[in-house]
């Protein structure tokens, strides 16, 4: 009989998204301070490939079947192909996602497809040089456009764009991205702000909920936009497709409209920590069981025991000041 995990709410859990690195070469306001938030400490203190890879093959032995790879930015840590290479045997595991800021991606792509990343979601959050460096702290936007044209040629499937919508800073774009999307094949989503630590927090009064952009998006292209489902890797976003062509694009509302009865997934960090809710401490430290020597068996029941303390949800609207425990660069997004 096949395993599952299933927590207290008899939700099935089937995603994992896995930080490889709390590190970051950009420094997106919403995500973390300007001067990182890495504390003191050896590299030791991250998971090694092995030990992540024998983490991801107990969840896939426990019937997890999509894995994302993210991190801070994963492209930072050396050669994350070879992780990929070695989960991708995992008899069970369907689909390997990356999340990524791209400034490395049109180095890495290749590789990346060839181990056996199927997709992959890019965050950008302006389609203007300038305002793309202010925003995201020194990020460099020919590069990462260069890693989305490499991305499509190289057959990662499907790049997904992820826009973070601020007001007053970039939601004049909204309407430029869907074009952009059109024009190159990509799928756009909107997401709302989060008050994830004190970076989050202190953003939102540029919070822009995903309603209004759904509507500027239909005054936008004149047409429908037609609800889409069925696709096993849409997670937390609402889907749809403009009438007449075949772009998708999507809105991620967790503040506004949260979506915590389907919640599939939970996080692993970089540092072994299982992170069962964005926006609750609820958490379970595999790491230091796992170097006193832990077997398989007794990681798997480690993991099936931290399903119980999953929340039924988060309390984005009711603790907004309450929540700067973690930083969202921590948490894998």
């Amino acid at each position: 009989m096949k395993k599952e995990l299933i927590d207290p709410f008899n939700r099935k859990i089937e995603y994992v998204r896995v930080s490889v690195t709390d590190r970051c070469n950009y420094r997106c306001g919403y995500c973390m301070p300007e001067q990182g938030v890495h504390p003191e400490g050896h590299h030791a203190e991250y998971l090694s490939y092995d030990e992540l890879a024998r983490i991801i093959k107990a969840f896939v032995n426990l019937g997890v079947a999509k894995v994302r790879l993210t991190g801070g930015e994963p492209l930072v840590r050396k050669d994350l192909a070879s992780l990929v290479g070695q989960i991708s045997q995992y008899e069970g595991l369907e689909d390997i996602a990356l999340s990524t800021n791209a400034h490395h991606l049109a180095r890495e792509a290749e590789a990346l497809k060839a181990a056996g990343v199927s997709r992959v979601n890019i965050s950008i959050d302006s389609l203007r040089p300038q305002r793309f460096n202010k925003i995201t702290r020194g990020g460099d936007l020919e590069k990462v456009l260069a890693g989305v044209d490499k991305a499509l040629e190289v057959g990662l499937n499907p790049v997904k764009f992820n826009m973070v919508v601020m007001k007053g800073t970039n939601d004049d774009e909204i309407e430029a991205m869907v074009d952009y999307g059109l024009e190159k094949g990509v799928e756009v989503r909107f997401i709302e702000t989060m008050p994830i630590g004190p970076a989050g927090v202190s953003m939102m009064d540029q919070h822009y909920a995903a309603e209004k952009i759904l509507k500027r998006v239909r005054h936008h292209v004149g047409a429908d936009l037609i609800p889409s489902s069925g696709k096993t890797h849409d997670g937390p976003s609402r889907n749809f497709v403009i009438a007449g062509t075949q772009t998708r694009i999507g809105v991620i509302s967790a503040v506004s409209q949260h979506f915590c009865e389907t919640c599939n997934r939970v996080r692993l960090t970089a540092r072994g920590v299982l992170a069962l809710c964005l926006g609750q401490e609820d958490s379970v430290d595999l790491r230091t069981p796992l170097r006193d020597g832990i077997s398989d068996a007794e990681l798997e029941q480690l993991i099936v025991d931290a399903m119980l303390k999953k929340p039924e949800r988060h309390f984005f609207n009711e603790n907004v000041h309450n929540i700067e425990f973690r930083q969202m660069v921590q948490l894998g997004g």
